[in-house]
């Protein structure tokens, strides 16, 4: 099971990025789960946004809930993070993460996330 993020890169505030986390190895949709997190310089990792299978629910943290969206596409067993009106704060390292039962267990590569202000 691999999961590769990428999409990250530098962009001004107000600006957009989309990542990307393309699963091999298994389907997205034999996941009950998938999500995304990030961790800023010097803080914890927390939670971004997630989808359930067949994207029943979606849930977002208060950070981003407005101006993120989470969504998947299963013929490119890809999900996806659109991220709107990016602000400094926003700035981290990403990362997707799958969950085969209730809790996250793989997790994939970090792409780093820069809006400068």
């Amino acid at each position: 099971v691999q999961l590769q993020a990428s999409g990250g890169g530098l962009v001004q505030a107000g600006g957009s990025l989309r990542l990307s986390c393309a699963a091999s190895g298994r389907t997205i949709d034999s996941y009950v789960k998938m999500g995304w997190f990030r961790q800023a310089p010097g803080k914890e990792r927390e939670f971004v946004a997630q989808i359930t299978w067949r994207g029943i629910r979606i849930s977002y943290s208060d950070s981003v809930k407005g101006r993120f969206t989470i969504s998947r596409d299963n013929a490119k067993n890809t999900v996806y993070l659109q991220m709107n009106s990016l602000k400094p704060e926003d700035t981290a390292v990403y990362s997707c993460a799958a969950a085969p039962s209730a809790e996250y267990a793989f997790w994939g590569q970090e792409t780093l996330v820069t809006v400068s202000s």
